[in-house]
Parts: C-alpha cells; sequence; structure tokens
C-alpha cells in the first residue's frame, strides 16, 4: 500500500513472495516468481506468503514491526488466514484486496530462576502442565484475583484472530474481530470442573499466578516463543503493534469467522 494508505495500481505493485517449506509451497513460489517479477521483502509492499496457517504466523513474526501487508495464499492444509491459491491476476488481486489490522498479546513470563522474558502471540498465550501433575494457577485481571485457584491441564487466552485454532479445540468461543473481547479458555479443567472461561474485554491485564510452582511446574508458550517454569506470566494486548493482513473481497476474515461459527 502507498504511504496514503490508497492501494497503488496492479502494475506498479512491488510484489516479495515467501514460501513455506514443502514441495508444493517451494513449486507454487518458483511458477509465481517465473511469472511475476518479484522483489526482496524489505523493497516489497506487499509480501505474499504461500503455504498453511503456520506460514501466515511465521511470516506475520519476522515482519512484525515493518507494518508491510501480507497476503496469504493455501498451499498447506487448514489455511484459515489464507486466501485461495491461483496463479491468475495476482498483481490485480493484490490491488483489490481488503486490509484487515490485527493487534497481537504481548506475553511477559517470569521464570523460577528469576529471569524474564517477553514474547508476542498472534493467536494465544497458552500455559501448560509440564509433568504428570495437574497444574494450579491463580488468575488476576486487572488486579482483582477472579480465580483463586484452577486445577487444570492449563489455560490459555486468544486473540478474535487465535479463536478458531487452540482456542477452539479447547471449547472456547469464536471470537469477531470487532468484538473488542478476548478469550480465556481453560484446558482440561478439574477445579472448578463446571468453569467453561470467560471474555474479557481487550484492554485487560491478565496475570497468571503458579502455585505450587515446584512441585507443578508450568510452561508457557506466546506462538512460536515456550518459557518453561514459569511463576508468572502477565498477558496484554500490544496496541502498539499493528499486523496487517489481506483479504479477497469474497474471502475476507470476518465472514470466516460468522461462518465458522455456524459448522456443525
Amino acid at each position: 500500500m502507498s504511504p496514503e494508505g490508497r492501494s497503488p495500481s496492479a502494475t506498479a505493485l512491488r510484489i516479495a513472495i515467501l514460501a513455506a517449506d514443502t514441495d508444493e509451497a517451494r513449486q507454487a513460489e518458483a511458477r509465481l516468481k517465473k511469472r511475476y517479477a518479484a522483489v526482496e521483502p524489505e523493497k516489497a509492499q506487499v509480501i505474499v506468503a504461500l503455504g498453511g496457517d503456520g506460514m501466515m504466523l511465521e511470516t506475520l513474526h519476522r515482519f512484525i514491526g515493518s507494518g508491510t501487508p501480507i497476503y496469504g495464499m493455501n498451499c498447506g492444509t487448514v489455511g484459515f488466514l489464507m486466501n485461495l491459491y491461483s496463479e491468475e491476476d495476482l498483481p490485480a488481486r493484490l490491488a483489490k484486496a481488503q486490509p484487515v489490522q490485527l493487534h497481537p498479546l504481548l506475553m511477559t513470563a517470569s521464570s523460577a530462576d528469576g529471569r524474564k522474558q517477553q514474547a508476542r502471540a498472534i493467536n494465544e498465550v497458552a500455559l501448560l502442565r509440564q509433568l504428570r501433575q495437574a497444574a494450579k494457577i491463580a488468575i488476576r485481571v486487572d488486579g482483582v484475583v477472579r480465580m483463586p485457584e484452577l486445577i487444570c491441564d492449563g489455560v490459555l487466552i486468544s486473540t478474535p484472530a487465535g479463536s478458531t485454532a487452540y482456542n477452539l479445540s479447547a471449547h472456547g468461543p469464536i471470537l469477531p474481530l470487532g468484538a473488542g473481547v478476548l478469550a480465556l479458555t481453560p484446558i482440561s479443567a478439574f477445579r472448578p470442573r463446571r468453569w467453561r472461561g470467560a471474555l474479557l474485554p481487550h484492554s485487560a491485564e491478565v496475570v497468571f499466578e503458579i502455585l505450587e510452582c515446584a512441585k507443578r511446574p508450568v510452561s508457557a508458550v506466546a506462538d512460536y516463543t515456550e518459557v518453561r517454569d514459569v511463576v508468572e506470566v502477565r498477558v496484554r494486548e500490544d496496541r502498539g503493534t499493528i499486523l496487517k493482513l489481506l483479504f479477497d473481497p469474497e474471502h475476507n476474515l470476518e465472514e470466516r469467522i460468522l461462518r465458522e461459527q455456524f459448522q456443525p
């Protein structure tokens, strides 16, 4: 996109093409580069990512501070964040694509050895037990203890974009992008057995305190970053970081999330 926010003409669009490490994606990359003039990602106005949702997350993380829009084409399995793959009229498709802005989560994890580590998550931050015993976790929301003790395999907090991923597998709710909420979802909760999680305002800061951390160690995972033996994990939405995705008008992300809620 141009600095003024308008889409440049299809013929003037500078495109970078990246592929996942699979035969299908690599072959698609070779065909597209042969057909269209491609530039290095640092010089591109749009980055085209070929693969599945994993490739999209990897590309978003790689260029998280660049501001360059990313357009995915599905050469993988799920492809929820991807557009349909087609080699026809790619510059015209990119010029017509609709932008979606996302904000990642920022995790600050404190481990038992006193170290702190920060990482961003586009999908979710998940806390998971490391050993055979269930984890015991206390949860504070904006400084208020909302769950004194959750006995579970884990717990996660999900963005709307990530709500159809691990969050959905853990029986969490699907969130529309414009809902302004985050999903707090337990993973195999033992006590309280009937707690199914909560919807939190996107401005909330959530703090997870690991109880009996020496006996019941827990790891924290923000997309690709894992921190083991955590004692406290703070999570909030990073409003200062903006991720830009592009979608074909007929396959926009809002519609996909809405449609997913009516799947049998």
